[in-house]
């Protein structure tokens, strides 16, 4: 989104989650290490990591098709992760929000689903993290992802199965982005996505708590591999990850990214 208060998402199975964890107690999970340790069906786990806690969702894409939900079968926007769940079934192993929206729930920026551009991209300027350039774009096509900044994404005229716009960069060619202060003042609960270099390998995260943009930025570079990553949301950032009977609550989302079977 463009614009909204400040809002935590609710986990429905928040109550699971405390059990677990008075059981086990905190656990670090080694992000190298992850999609071997998880398997192709269970791709979220957490991960302590730049002192703070984050959810992981890592995804081998020659096991598991990344694809973008907006509309559903009625047109409409699904709105919310228990609703595209609801409608995708057992099948869907993971989702989150997956870029900014307007009051209608638009995807602001490029938005392309199976292969339809939806929305075309914006370059152009004005307020709000979105347009913190360089902005920049997730994209799948076949068993490969990618993150490249508006700039570069327009040049390499890419194809797209799928594509969603968003920004800031977070990071660029393994650099955090240039107006991304170390620790800055802004803390919200935030989720982005990165790419490992190999292009197979397409790795989501969300805050557990209000995290600033520099610790984000810095979790995907020095913790999770990723010399390119994009943010694409924070306050409404919300998951739903049923290997760890979670499914948040949030205001109304646009567009949404998720994992499904190939």
């Amino acid at each position: 989104m463009l614009y909204r208060a400040p809002v935590r998402p609710v986990a429905a199975g928040l109550a699971a989650l405390l059990l677990v964890a008075s059981l086990a107690g905190p656990v670090s999970v080694p992000a190298q290490a992850a999609p071997e340790a998880r398997g192709a069906g269970a791709p979220c786990a957490p991960v302590q990591a730049q002192g703070e806690s984050f959810t992981v969702c890592t995804v081998d894409l020659r096991r598991q098709r990344v694809r973008l939900f907006w509309l559903g079968s009625d047109g409409l926007p699904y709105a919310s992760l228990g609703s595209l769940a609801a409608q995708q079934g057992a099948g869907l192993s993971f989702a989150m929000n997956a870029g900014m929206y307007d009051k209608g729930q638009a995807p602001v920026g490029l938005y392309v689903e199976d292969g339809r551009e939806m929305k075309p991209v914006s370059t152009a300027n004005g307020p709000g993290n979105f347009h913190l350039k360089p902005n920049g774009v997730f994209y799948v096509k076949g068993e490969r992802a990618g993150v490249l900044d508006t700039a570069r994404y327009l040049k390499a005229k890419v194809k797209p199965d799928f594509a969603t716009q968003s920004g800031p960069m977070l990071v660029i060619d393994g650099q955090i982005h240039p107006k991304i202060s170390a620790d800055g003042p802004s803390q919200k609960i935030r989720n982005g996505v990165g790419v490992r270099d190999d292009g197979r390998t397409a790795i989501f995260a969300i805050s557990e708590r209000p995290v600033t943009f520099g610790a984000f930025a810095r979790l995907f570079r020095d913790d999770l591999g990723c010399r390119n990553a994009l943010f694409l949301d924070g306050s409404v950032s919300s998951l739903y990850a049923p290997n760890l009977s979670r499914s948040d609550l949030s205001r109304p989302l646009g567009p949404l990214v998720g994992a499904v079977a190939r």
